[in-house]
């Protein structure tokens, strides 16, 4: 963990499998798991054996980023789980109740074992070997899984109406300062209504937040907003002469502020229907900018709208290919009239994947929509796919219950 970073004490404990005293059974295909609250696919069903609840090892533990090496001469597993303490190495054997973990001797109620292709091993085990907090519900044969603490980059959004939680920069890696946009003539301007360079406030300036985000650790990056309601981003992408006056505008901008990456939000390409046209011209657009932060050093992140969604502008392989990394905008589905629908989330992670490698996407969550019991369930996902990281839109918008949720999922 980084010296920036809060520290927090995580009280990981065991949750008693009550009500579950049942023969050795299998589970219907009704049982779930809930990993973070969210159904985790898995290849066979629970079972119960002799009051001890049995789940498949490999489907829950790739989804916590545990590494799983199966070993057919012996029949063995060997499960490697890497920490901020160091390595847990796990192994057993096919039928075998005796485990070691790291070395040390553990004796199983129930014997590890395989059904359908897959191996099964004690829930509370698991549990107790790799710190997730786990329960069962017998009337709705549900298992819950909560993932253990995760070290996971996180972005934070601030913007104009962000001043008042500007104490929660050092919790997140990278801080991109919402202060400009493009204009209705395709310039790079600093004023506006929502996007704008804010005054000083006595000693308090843009200059000095950016500076001491970045002493605090937290890379600053200039965010810049284009939205295509009137055809100002189209404008920006069809005209070359703007074109390179915004990239060297951002660019002076960055140097002049002392930013050391810069964060594009073009919102709403493929309004026009010319999903491809406008693909080509923002992939031109990405292509000359990053030609130039290559070069200089400077971090470029891509705010893209979810292949999910109903803009369609967006050649994410191309795209990512050129950028240091994508955020998923995998909100705004219903409007932000409550918590994402978390399929469409999911279908959002998955898309991006065919294109965009893992470690290059991270899942874009608007506070706008989300509460202290939603916003673990999108890091969760975040943390299923072992994505880059998250981005959280934005200061000013978390309550103090989200921002403890957030703590306890992600460091």
């Amino acid at each position: 963990m980084r010296f920036r970073k809060l520290l927090f004490s995580l009280a990981i404990g065991c949750v008693s499998l009550i009500g579950i005293q049942q023969p050795a059974v299998a589970a219907t295909s009704s049982t779930t798991i809930l990993l973070d609250g969210y159904p985790l696919p898995f290849p066979t069903p629970p079972t119960h054996i002799n009051g001890t609840t049995m789940v498949p090892f490999r489907a829950i533990s790739e989804a916590m980023e545990i590494q799983v090496n199966w070993e057919a001469r012996t029949q063995s597993i060997t499960a490697i789980q890497s920490t901020s303490q160091g390595e847990k190495t796990v192994k057993m054997q096919l039928n075998n109740p005796l485990v070691t973990v790291n070395g040390q001797t553990v004796t199983l109620p129930v014997a590890p074992y395989e059904t359908n292709g897959s191996t099964l091993i004690p829930l509370r085990f698991f549990s107790e070997q790799f710190g997730a907090q786990v329960g069962w519900n017998g009337e709705t044969r549900t298992v819950s899984i909560t993932s253990p603490l995760r070290d996971m980059y996180g972005l934070a959004f601030y913007a104009i109406s962000s001043f008042s939680q500007r104490d929660l920069i050092p919790f997140f890696d990278a801080t991109a300062f919402g202060w400009s946009r493009i204009d209705q003539n395709g310039n790079l301007t600093l004023t506006g209504n929502d996007f704008y360079w804010p005054k000083p406030a006595g000693e308090t300036t843009p200059e000095s937040i950016i500076a001491d985000a970045k002493m605090m650790g937290s890379t600053p990056y200039l965010m810049v907003f284009a939205g295509d309601a009137n055809g100002e981003l189209t404008a920006l992408l069809e005209d070359a002469s703007l074109r390179e006056k915004a990239i060297s505008q951002m660019l002076a901008l960055a140097q002049e502020k002392g930013l050391t990456g810069i964060a594009l939000d073009f919102e709403g390409l493929g309004m026009n229907g010319d999903f491809t046209g406008v693909k080509e011209k923002y992939n031109e657009f990405v292509r000359l900018l990053a030609a130039e932060t290559n070069q200089r050093g400077i971090q470029l992140t891509l705010i893209l709208h979810p292949l999910n969604g109903a803009y369609k502008g967006y050649d994410y392989a191309t795209l990512g290919a050129m950028a240091d990394d994508l955020v998923i905008m995998a909100y705004a589905y219903e409007g932000e009239k409550g918590p994402e629908p978390m399929n469409k989330v999911d279908e959002a992670i998955r898309m991006a994947l065919v294109h965009v490698p893992k470690e290059k996407l991270i899942l874009g969550v608007s506070m706008g929509s989300e509460n202290e019991s939603s916003v673990n369930q999108k890091i969760g996902l975040a943390k299923r796919y072992n994505l880059k990281g998250y981005a959280i839109w934005r200061l000013g918008l978390i309550n103090q219950a989200s921002m403890e949720q957030i703590k306890q999922s992600v460091q």
